[in-house]
């Protein structure tokens, strides 16, 4: 299995180069499909995610193709999947993606997917790979997910991957706050900035980034 996990998305040439690395195709021979549904219940401005668009069209990919899966049935968005060489996860909250990848079907479909099609996440699009959601981490870290129930992951990774290293968006995501916090978990934390990401094939990991990263327990 292939993991392209980023804070920010496409955002430098590392990440980029990473991907292709991962796809093992140059970029107009590559297709992807964006699935944007953990955005869709983030209510503030969302600058943030036409960037994370304008990241991927620079990429000069062969297509690009959207598909939510909260939105369109099952014999929409499978074909576009299964015709795509990278499943891009966008960002937003955690829980409402991992809700949707579960009521929708494509959590039984993903692992066979992921025999040949590379996964990139963005944010949630990354820590819905996690064992669980981490809901005391989500809660401490974000000030969010105050309502949520403990939730598991797609459970890919063996660690937990934590965005937005240092955002002055997330004044809570502080190295201080996140090394106190990690205290509680018993697994690895990888912490990571908008400019690095993690490559992960076949459970090994390398970090690749062009700015700050932290690793906890």
């Amino acid at each position: 299995m292939k993991l392209l996990l980023t804070s920010g998305g496409l955002t430098n040439k590392s990440i980029s180069k990473a991907l292709f690395e991962l796809v093992g195709k140059k970029p107009e021979d590559t297709s992807l499909v964006f699935i944007p549904t953990a955005s869709n219940v983030e209510m503030e401005d969302k600058d943030w995610f036409i960037n994370d668009l304008i990241n991927i069209r620079k990429q000069n990919f062969k297509s690009v193709c959207i598909t939510d899966i909260s939105a369109v049935p099952e014999d929409i968005w499978k074909p576009q999947m299964e015709e795509a060489d990278i499943l891009f996860f966008e960002g937003g909250n955690t829980y409402h993606l991992m809700r949707w990848i579960n009521k929708s079907g494509l959590v039984n479909f993903l692992p066979e997917l992921l025999k040949t099609k590379v996964y990139v996440g963005l944010s949630a699009g990354s820590m819905v790979t996690n064992p669980d959601l981490a809901l005391r981490l989500s809660q401490v870290i974000y000030g969010d997910d105050m309502e949520e129930k403990p939730m598991d992951g797609l459970n890919y990774v063996d660690f937990y991957f934590l965005p937005h290293l240092n955002s002055p968006n997330f004044p809570n995501r502080m190295e201080e706050k996140i090394k106190e916090v990690a205290k509680t978990l018993p697994k690895k934390i990888y912490a990571l900035d908008d400019q690095s990401a993690l490559k992960v094939i076949d459970g090994r990991v390398e970090i690749i980034t062009e700015g700050q990263y932290l690793e906890l327990n």
